[in-house]
């Protein structure tokens, strides 16, 4: 697992670097689910769907009904949740989280930007009067990978507590997300097969705080671990986020970095060079005409206004209400170099939801192929249009920021 010395010029780490950075992982997540969307929406789209929809079962170890794309969702996608895993920990041991007084207001606007959005759906939904109310945890999601690499491309003169606010908010927002996935969306529990899981779990959290990091030794440890949570009908990716966060977030004796920090840099760009554009290359694919009518009759569909609506206005509204109430109070403290005009820019990063949202909605109504149409449809298009909102919003604030003299000490994100 050690990370390559940085002195090495060889093409595989150049390739590695490249594809550590946000920006390179947000742009082929965005080119993937184009590619699909082209493909589901022209003559390709037979095609597209027998690739999507290929049997690629297990019934000998008992993995059963596993298309290509639930290959995508309930395996590849682990890899990311495992990298979520270790910047949880590392969050948890060194980063903001580590310190209450610094992370409670993200906190708390993680938990109103989940909370608005659900009720948005939930209300858009129960006034039409259709049975979908289980898709409300859809647009609760911020996906970290697009909303760090807008910020890194359109936002770079915003002062530095603006990113820390942000990666905060998102994180929590992810550990709260999979808490979700966990309870909500898990069908059937055997605790026969979730507790092996648990004890590989274990295992692997011994391995790696003695110092056993060999690859032969992990691996196969995290595809056990992986596989017994798959039989217990837990989904399969918590089993990367719990052993993601068994991973030592301080340096042992003699080492410069932590393991942690070791790992997720050969992890990540794995997970945003292949897992990530893999599982947004099936889950976005969607076709303009969802469900039986056309493409003007989709967009007024309640589970795609429901999840639209959510992700769009309900995210950063729930951002900037929460910290519109709790700023000015004692136990809560917003950084003297922000505004509120700064948290309603950064709410409309927070509405970009797509790579958990698109698996919420896939637990959600897997099985109803009209509905999860629309709520992943709900999920691009919201997705979209709060990127865009957020770009300008940016923009305008870096102009504002730059008008200013930033506090001292305080400098712009470079």
């Amino acid at each position: 697992m050690a990370m390559l010395p940085k002195h090495r010029p060889d093409d595989t780490f150049s390739l590695r670097e490249r594809l550590n950075s946000r920006k390179v992982g947000g742009t082929l997540l965005l080119v993937s689910a184009v590619i699909a969307m082209i493909f589901a929406n022209t003559p390709l789209a037979g095609f597209y769907n027998f690739i999507k929809d290929f049997d690629l079962s297990i019934p000998a170890i008992g993995i059963d009904h596993m298309t290509v794309a639930h290959w995508a969702s309930d395996g590849i996608l682990a890899i990311f949740f495992f990298v979520v895993g270790i910047e949880l920990k590392r969050e948890f041991v060194t980063g903001q989280l580590r310190d209450p007084r610094k992370a409670s207001l993200p906190i708390a606007a993680a938990v109103g930007g989940m909370a608005v959005p659900a009720i948005v759906y939930a209300i858009v939904v129960s006034t039409s009067g259709m049975d979908a109310l289980e898709g409300w945890a859809i647009p609760v999601a911020t996906d970290i990978a697009f909303a760090l690499g807008l910020l890194a491309v359109f936002g770079k003169g915003l002062p530095s507590p603006f990113r820390a606010f942000l990666l905060t908010l998102a994180v929590m927002d992810d550990l709260l997300g999979i808490v979700v996935i966990a309870i909500f969306y898990t069908a059937s529990l055997s605790l026969w097969w979730l507790a092996a899981s648990l004890v590989t779990i274990a295992v692997y959290a011994l391995c790696v705080n003695r110092g056993w990091n060999a690859r032969w030794l992990l691996i196969p440890l995290g595809i056990l671990a992986w596989y017994f949570m798959l039989r217990s009908g837990v989904h399969a990716t918590i089993a990367g986020v719990l052993l993601g966060l068994t991973v030592p977030a301080l340096p042992r004796a003699g080492d410069k970095i932590s393991l942690a920090e070791d790992m997720e840099h050969d992890w990540n760009a794995l997970s945003q060079g292949v897992a990530l554009p893999i599982f947004a290359f099936f889950a976005a694919g969607v076709p303009f005409a969802a469900g039986d009518g056309t493409f003007f009759d989709a967009l007024s569909h309640p589970v795609f206004l429901g999840v639209f609506l959510g992700l769009f206005i309900g995210k950063p509204l729930g951002i900037l209400l929460t910290v519109a109430l709790l700023y000015k109070s004692p136990y809560f403290r917003l950084d003297s170099s922000l505004n509120l005009k700064d948290i309603a820019a950064l709410g409309g990063l927070a509405g970009i939801g797509f790579t958990v949202s698109l698996l919420i909605g896939e637990l959600a109504f897997r099985g109803n192929e009209a509905m999860l149409d629309y709520a992943h449809l709900g999920v691009i298009l919201g997705s979209l249009a709060a990127a865009f909102v957020a770009i300008f919003t940016l923009r305008l604030r870096e102009r504002a920021h730059h008008a200013e003299k930033l506090p001292e000490g305080k400098v712009a994100m470079p």
